[in-house]
């Protein structure tokens, strides 16, 4: 291992200065006028993967391609799959960015940049660990296998039909996932469970136009104030979602798994201040972050109806939608979640407007046992990259790909984050701190060897 160490060591600004590389394209999977720079992100990465001697395809697909990369050089080994995405958000607000979002900038130890920590800085982490390693021993501890695509960020709509086709080849022993975070500076973490996902459209029609507030107000049903009472009574007061059977198939969490969660260093108050709200919020009889990664949920995403624009206008407006999503837990079920949500939105509208539910996507909640042994290697790893022993933890949020893994190739999946909770993905000056960048390939390199 020293000699990978020594290699890792001395290509610290070689990997600073190629991550810019990577940074420096707009790969904005959502942008159809930046479909070639999305293009141009996965020849970046496919190009990297043939400098490392890996036998590479750009495969194509109805949105943007998927790059596939194997190097299967230790017979007899176990073999280790890689996911990460080389797509990114959108970089809106602009004026909100202390520096250009797609000219990397390094302030306070951190490299400031669209993709720096979801994914770019954490896919190429997994990189540079296979590099180095091919560098000082001409080999690999294991066999590796990389996907890489470029739709994460607008629902992996061509990555589930890949996978269920190509099941022979993305065959694995374990799958590294690096698209989570740690729960703190220092804190290295494992994250063993995900809340699954129900996200649909809900569309009020009213009146064929929009009408004059004062003329026909009291006539007519307004859209926007049936929508306003219709998502009001689908919570309660005590922080519950109201939809009928919604807690029917929900696991309660262990007084085992309660002490854990207690147990951690998380600090309520500098959560709350970190956010800027005057309190927290939610499910009455739960701490936050047993709300946060044991507990579903009931949220609406977005809303419009009527006139928004600069000044007034008294209008009362034909239609109302709402963006409303469901994060669930182990055992629901988001088909019958969503079947449940929409007839409890039919039982409480009422016949003055006409409704519609679109229901958009949706996937499972996902939970790994801690006592696995490849989880156990993981762990290991981390240890000797960060110097401390991980925590186990959840996230609230979902990735689809994970269940879709864990179902398609029986594989243990470890979701080894290597980004900072306050690290901005999806915001303004996103970043990602480079001791943990290093230090997570570090660990990657680690993890080759306490896989076998």
């Amino acid at each position: 291992m020293e000699p990978v160490l020594r290699a890792i060591a001395a290509g610290r600004e070689a990997a600073l200065e190629e991550l810019k590389a990577f940074l420096r394209i707009p790969s904005v999977s959502g942008d159809p006028a930046r479909r070639g720079e999305v293009r141009r992100a996965a020849a970046w990465v496919a190009e990297f993967l043939r400098g490392l001697g890996c036998r590479v395809e750009v495969l194509e697909t109805p949105g943007h391609p998927i790059v596939y990369g194997e190097w299967t050089g230790a017979p007899g080994r176990p073999t280790l799959l890689t996911y990460g995405h080389y797509d990114v958000q959108p970089e809106d607000p602009v004026e909100r960015w202390t520096s250009p979002p797609f000219e990397p900038a390094i302030r306070e130890g951190a490299i400031y940049a669209r993709g720096a920590a979801d994914d770019k800085g954490q896919v190429f982490i997994h990189l540079k660990a296979a590099e180095a390693c091919l560098r000082a021993e001409r080999r690999l501890p294991v066999n590796l296998k990389f996907l890489i695509e470029g739709e994460e960020e607008v629902g992996s709509p061509n990555l589930e039909p890949f996978v269920a086709a190509e099941v022979d080849r993305l065959k694995a022993d374990a799958v590294a996932i690096s698209d989570t975070a740690m729960l703190a500076k220092g804190v290295p973490a494992l994250c063993v469970g995900l809340r699954g996902i129900v996200y649909c459209q809900v569309d009020l029609q009213g009146p064929a136009t929009d009408l004059h507030s004062g003329i026909f107000g009291g006539s007519v049903a307004n859209p926007a104030n049936v929508l306003c009472r219709l998502l009001a009574r689908l919570t309660d007061e005590q922080g519950r979602v109201a939809i009928p059977g919604f807690y029917d198939d929900v696991r309660p969490l262990a007084p085992a798994e309660r002490d854990a969660f207690a147990a951690l260093p998380f600090d309520e108050a500098v959560y709350r201040e970190a956010l800027g709200v005057p309190a927290l919020d939610g499910e009455i009889g739960f701490t936050t972050l047993e709300r946060r990664w044991a507990r579903p949920t009931f949220e609406v995403n977005g809303l419009h109806a009527g006139f928004t624009g600069v000044g007034s206008k008294t209008v009362l407006p034909a239609r109302a939608m709402a963006k409303v999503s469901m994060r669930l837990v182990p055992d629901q079920d988001p088909d019958k979640l969503v079947e449940a949500f929409e007839a409890a939105l039919r039982r409480l509208c009422p016949p003055s407007v006409s409704l519609t539910v679109t229901r958009m996507h949706g996937s499972r909640p996902w939970l790994m046992p801690t006592d696995h042994p490849a989880v156990q290697a993981a762990a290991r790893a981390l240890e000797r990259g960060f110097g401390r022993r991980p925590v186990f933890i959840r996230e609230g949020g979902s990735i689809p790909i994970v269940t879709t893994l864990t179902e398609r190739l029986g594989a243990p999946i470890l979701l080894l984050g290597f980004g900072l909770p306050d690290e901005n993905a999806h915001a303004p000056d996103e970043r990602l701190d480079l001791d943990n960048f290093y230090r997570g390939i570090l660990t990657i390199a680690y993890l080759y060897r306490e896989l076998t």
